[in-house]
């Protein structure tokens, strides 16, 4: 059994196609976060891929952002699913269970935590030493700190809590557990590329949190026997590793350096390999010593700024004989059970379509979705984008609305004016409707006559309208078209020769207009080059809100690296004159 997690930066990554992409891994359950699409969004060919089963979770709040998703084999289909940490987003047969003890935690929190889209759980049977048992993978993205933004740190902390209450009460309730995914947190030193320029490196709350979450996987009498390694065994303020899951790759590779998996784009750090490892590959301590048999990081698979990790198990999996509710082969959109526009044009009855649908839609649905598809007609909120057939008792105060005045006589076009007069009779009151307003052709032909002489209202007509009668809507074709004599063209003609330029003039006329607008717009300055390589630097401009906010610098072109690196970016840095 192969496992593999990939932080893969937007579902996009799979240009080559998505099932290529799966199959290059070689893993029967395949984890991605950063997936950045919802639910709106996901197409057939993301969510239906031949040979695997999906489950996606999406987020909620914005679009493009976050989300996670397990692919497995069809060999390794498991007998349960669930999306989220906290149990709310599933209501449907199938689900995970054993979410431990919630009551640190308010219900407006717990909806927060999941409202993201960060967690996936598959349950899945396999074969250890001809005994069946039970492991639970939670695949998750956990947030990311914004310093920035304080309410951001505390909502990571809230997260890893509740991550390892679920993981710890499914422990707790039989089953092993495998947690995998982008933790955003990089635990020890070694798993950092400087972690001299971070102050306090071991007081990070994130790292702290994995010291009680983590310990170094070996059997307890080895550790009772052996003294304790101040790196792998005591954090920097003295708290043992006690807790119940390993970091698998540590546990086979405890003393490896330059081991990362994610690296900074905007720097070009992962030329240099000047990076973090922050996903990982969590398993309990019996299942990392009993099963697992290696485990590591792929840095050669491109693509995102993260690479994949994974773990190989001993253990075979028993495939379920269907996948749950919550896969995406289920979903309306894809199984062939979207509803039709016409259904939601129909009042209809309420009783019977929940009884229709009860059953098609997915737990994982959000519960305004869920209401939207049960209720169509909806006696409540009615959007802009959903104003069909509305009664005027629908309309909300307050907004002004267009009231269409109908009349027997149809409204002239403006076209019409400008139609050839088929007969020269004056018109009757037989056809009222080529009748329009006398001041509406005033205004017409006056338009049409403004260049010219002013003209009487009997020269623009061929035929005289009563004062006591209303005008037809034609006009003479002399109201739109003009006749033109040979000598009027040749007179035109030389007008248009004697305006054009020659060839000189152009050309002068060019150049003093690029020698001013040169004099205005002076461009970027020319690049100096760094001090120690001695190369062209690159131009920057400073995003960050603050007092340099639009600023632009100039820095070594080089990537980001350590400052022992001679091929990395030297300290070279100068602010932008702007009188240059």
């Amino acid at each position: 059994m192969r496992i593999i997690t990939w932080n893969i930066n937007g579902i996009r990554t799979f240009r080559g196609g998505i099932k290529k992409a799966l199959d290059s891994l070689n893993a029967d359950i395949i984890c991605v976060q950063e997936t950045k699409v919802t639910r709106d969004l996901l197409d057939e060919r993301t969510a239906i891929v031949d040979g695997y089963n999906s489950y996606f979770s999406f987020s909620r709040g914005r679009s493009g952002y976050s989300g996670v998703a397990t692919y497995c084999k069809d060999s390794a289909t498991p007998f349960a699913a669930e999306e989220g940490l906290t149990g709310l987003l599933t209501s449907h047969e199938g689900a995970v269970g054993s979410y431990g003890d919630q009551t640190e935690f308010c219900g407006e929190e717990l909806q927060l935590l999941d409202n993201e889209g960060r967690a996936v759980i598959t349950q899945h049977r396999i074969m250890c030493q001809d005994k069946e048992q039970t492991v639970t993978l939670i695949n998750v993205y956990c947030p990311r700190a914004d310093p920035e933004k304080p309410e951001r740190k505390q909502f990571k902390l809230q997260f890893y809590k509740l991550l390892q209450c679920r993981a710890e009460a499914l422990l707790k309730d039989g089953s092993h557990v495998i947690v995998l995914g982008d933790i955003n947190t990089s635990h020890r030193p070694i798993d950092h590329c400087d972690p001299s320029d971070n102050d306090d490196f071991g007081e990070n709350p994130g790292r702290k949190w994995l010291n009680g979450f983590l310990h170094d996987g070996r059997q307890e009498e080895q550790r009772d026997e052996e003294e304790f390694d101040e790196e792998s065994e005591i954090s920097s303020n003295g708290t043992i590793h006690s807790g119940k899951f390993v970091d698998t790759f540590r546990y086979f590779h405890p003393t490896r350096t330059n081991a990362f998996t994610c690296w900074s784009t905007l720097t070009g750090a992962r030329q240099t390999n000047y990076g973090t490892r922050i996903d990982y590959v969590f398993a309990d301590c019996q299942l990392a010593e009993e099963q697992f048999v290696a485990a590591d990081i792929m840095p050669e698979v491109e693509g995102s700024d993260h690479c994949p990790a994974w773990g190989q198990l001993s253990c075979s999996l028993l495939p379920s004989s269907k996948p749950p509710p919550l896969c995406t082969s289920y979903l309306p959109e894809f199984a062939g059970k979207q509803q039709k526009l016409s259904r939601f044009l129909i009042k209809v009855d309420q009783k019977s379509t929940q009884s229709e649908q009860r059953d098609a839609l997915p737990g994982s649905q959000e519960e305004e979705e869920r209401r939207e598809n049960l209720n169509p007609i909806g006696a409540g909120n009615v959007s802009g984008k959903k104003r069909l057939l509305m009664p005027d008792s629908v309309v909300p105060k307050g907004k002004k609305t267009k009231t269409v005045k109908t009349s027997s006589k149809p409204q002239c076009s403006l076209l019409s004016f400008f139609k050839p007069k088929l007969t020269n009779v004056v018109p009757s009151a037989e056809a009222p409707g080529r009748q329009c307003d006398k001041t509406l052709l005033d205004e017409v032909t006056s338009s049409q006559n403004s260049e010219k002489a002013p003209a009487t209202r009997e020269e623009l007509s061929p035929f005289r309208v009563p004062e006591d009668t209303e005008p037809i809507c034609d006009v003479s074709p002399q109201l739109c078209t003009s006749s033109t004599t040979e000598e009027d063209d040749r007179q035109m003609k030389t007008k248009q020769e004697n305006s054009q330029p020659t060839v000189g003039q152009s050309a002068a006329k060019k150049g003093a207009s690029s020698v001013f607008w040169k004099s205005v717009l002076h461009g970027p300055p020319p690049p100096p080059s760094c001090k120690v390589h001695r190369e062209p630097c690159v131009l920057r401009t400073v995003k960050k809100e603050g007092p340099n906010m639009g600023k632009q610098f100039f820095v070594c072109a080089r990537p980001q690296g350590h400052a022992s690196n001679p091929e990395a970016r030297c300290n070279f840095f100068a602010w932008v004159d702007k009188g240059k």
